[in-house]
């Protein structure tokens, strides 16, 4: 058995990503980073320092210093000393991601942290682009999609249960945006890597995508 593995996640907002992705890792033992959060930080950084257009965020991008420190189990992300784990679960910083993430800058950065955090574990990470330039050597790449009715129809719920009354059509907007923002960036694009088992979640519960990429999981590790 392979003693250290990586499992890469893909796949447009909403799909379950960070769900699965941690039930997965409890399951087989690895650590999950939620790489996301990592550019949600940058994105609220820029946004609470005026900073905004390619070259400025391009210039901006080396100067806060971004952490990452577990609580439990637990993923909080700390932006120049602060905890600002709760301020960047709002649609708003989801776009302010996807903008930031469209830098070259930022995603280089952001790529060396995690493939530092990768080294010598089992992880289990999420995002846009793992399987394809995070970790292309990853154990597993799983492409993790929905349609997007059904995608905004989770953010919606999740967002209520938050507390948050958003209006449907403004979350499916959103969702439209950043798959457009995702799909169509000139630093590592959204795409579905060569190699990644595609699993469409539209109709199937938590429980049973968890299940279905444990078992690919298992036999990728087999060998």
């Amino acid at each position: 058995m392979q003693k250290v593995f990586s499992i890469a996640i893909d796949g447009p907002a909403g799909a379950g990503k960070s769900t699965v992705a941690k039930a997965v890792a409890k399951r087989m033992g690895a650590v999950y980073l939620d790489t996301g959060a990592m550019y949600r930080t940058m994105g609220l950084y820029m946004k609470q320092n005026g900073v905004s257009g390619t070259d400025g965020i391009a210039r901006a991008s080396a100067v806060p210093k971004v952490e990452v420190r577990f609580v439990g189990d637990d993923q909080h992300m700390i932006l120049d000393g602060v905890d600002v784990t709760g301020l960047i679960r709002t649609p708003e910083a989801s776009i302010l991601a996807s903008k930031v993430s469209a830098v070259a800058e930022v995603r280089e950065r952001m790529v060396a942290l995690q493939r530092e955090f990768a080294e010598g574990n089992s992880v289990v990470m999420d995002g846009r682009d793992i399987g394809t330039d995070v970790l292309p050597n990853a154990t597993l790449k799983i492409y993790l999609t929905a349609s997007c009715e059904v995608r905004a129809r989770r953010r919606h719920d999740e967002l209520r249960r938050a507390g948050r009354e958003e209006p449907f059509e403004k979350v499916m907007a959103d969702i439209v945006e950043r798959d457009y923002n995702d799909s169509h960036r000139a630093a590592s694009p959204m795409r579905q890597a060569k190699d990644a088992v595609r699993v469409d979640t539209s109709d199937m519960t938590a429980d049973e995508v968890v299940e279905t990429i444990v078992r690919l999981a298992r036999a990728a590790i087999a060998g």
